[in-house]
């Protein structure tokens, strides 16, 4: 029991300290990560693994964790400030296809094939590559395309619309409880919901899953209950 006692602290432990790491390296580490982020990443959750059993010197993976946070920051800050350092670490993008032309060198660099090329374009909505005028591989391992003038969705600018801007919407009611918090930081009472709600035929916020507030006088409301979406 003294064994399960000690792996459960250092299993909390070695979560408290990744948490405390992960906020310090920022959210990168949780969203497209850069070759370098991949390698501290699966390095720190080795060592942090290596914590959370090690019952007799947890001192050393502990260390190891904290060094290997720190030299991330470091890299961060000194990529930050240093364009040379940035290219080092982080590399830079490649043209793949520009004005009709695929650079071959490129992909090579870039460890794709025409296959895989073919592929990015196709998830990216491109099954037409005379639409594009330039695809870029990113450091993060994305492409990005550029269509041509001509291929490009339509903007309101192109057709001399001035639409309304969109706000972002914000949650008033989520599973069927009010969120006073948002509400008052919205400028709006309980009371005010509440008689949006009667008005689009909800008798309070208990049959209501999500409502979202977007600026206007009224709310996108999803019932708790899915026969009513599909009635209404």
């Amino acid at each position: 029991m003294e064994t399960i006692g000690s792996v459960v602290l250092t299993t909390l432990l070695s979560l408290i300290v990744l948490f405390l790491l992960t906020k310090m390296m920022g959210a990168k580490q949780v969203s497209q990560m850069t070759m370098f982020d991949y390698v501290v990443g699966i390095t720190i959750g080795s060592a942090a693994a290596d914590l959370a059993t090690e019952l007799e010197r947890p001192a050393a993976p502990l260390t190891a964790l904290i060094v290997y946070g720190l030299a991330a920051v470091c890299i961060t800050l000194l990529t930050n400030k240093s364009l040379k350092a940035r290219a080092a670490v982080t590399g830079k993008p490649l043209i793949l296809l520009e004005n009709g032309v695929i650079y071959r060198d490129n992909l090579r660099k870039a460890k794709l094939d025409l296959s895989e090329f073919l592929t990015y374009c196709r998830i990216g909505g491109w099954f037409d590559l005379n639409q594009l005028q330039t695809a870029v591989f990113e450091h993060n391992g994305t492409v990005s395309f550029l269509p041509k003038e001509a291929d490009r969705p339509a903007t309101p600018t192109d057709l001399n619309l001035n639409p309304k801007q969109s706000q972002v919407q914000t949650p008033f009611i989520m599973d069927g409880k009010l969120l006073d918090s948002n509400v008052r930081q919205a400028g709006k009472e309980d009371a005010w919901v509440r008689r949006a709600l009667l008005r689009q035929g909800y008798r309070d916020e208990t049959e209501v899953f999500l409502a979202l507030w977007d600026g206007g006088e009224s709310l996108s409301i999803f019932p708790m209950d899915p026969k009513r979406a599909s009635n209404g």
